[in-house]
């Protein structure tokens, strides 16, 4: 096996193909999972608890990332989320390229080649793939109920790259989010 505790070196170009790795293996469980709960309760009703269960997710996410940043005297403004670094994406790996700009005088994040959209598109699943991705909403939402992080486009829904934005939630949406009966994929689109 590795021994971990080698005193080594490793090249970027290594460590953004283990963390490659990584994410298609997130990607199957994902699927695994999805498929699962869509075979052994129908359409409907698996894609409700996979809905439920992403949600909790993106709360572990998001309650851990705030608890993380308080930890370092700040508060849980947007401009902080991403200094929890315990709980964030990793840097290298997940997407061959990573760019922010602005359009329409709103900041835009946009993600090309993503590893997990890539696995589900491999697979022909993107629809169940791409319910892991309102994880974004989640966490931002559980971080700080005022912000979600929206997808205005998403690889598994046919678009190129994914193109993100950090908007201001409505008072609808923090209510649908909170709620156990709503269903709150709507606040992602």
């Amino acid at each position: 096996m590795f021994d971990v505790n080698k005193n080594r070196s490793v090249d970027i170009e290594r460590a953004k193909e283990d963390i490659a790795i990584t994410s298609r293996r997130i990607a199957l469980l994902h699927l695994a999972y999805a498929e699962t709960l869509v075979r052994e309760l129908g359409e409907k009703k698996g894609e409700e608890v996979i809905s439920k269960a992403i949600k909790e997710y993106g709360r572990k996410i998001g309650e851990k990332t705030r608890e993380e940043v308080e930890k370092m005297g700040l508060t849980n403004r947007p401009e902080n989320f991403d200094k929890g670094r315990y709980y964030g994406l990793p840097e290298f790996g997940m997407h061959d390229k990573v760019e922010e700009f602005e359009k329409d005088g709103e900041k835009r994040e946009a993600a090309y080649g993503c590893v997990l959209a890539k696995t589900w598109k491999e697979l022909g699943l993107d629809h169940l793939g791409r319910m892991y991705c309102y994880v974004d909403i989640a966490k931002y939402m559980s971080y700080n109920p005022n912000y979600k992080l929206q997808h205005l486009k998403a690889i598994p829904d046919g678009d190129n790259f994914c193109e993100f934005a950090l908007r201001k939630t409505t008072k609808k949406e923090r209510e649908d989010f909170a709620s156990e009966e709503n269903n709150w994929f709507y606040i992602d689109k």
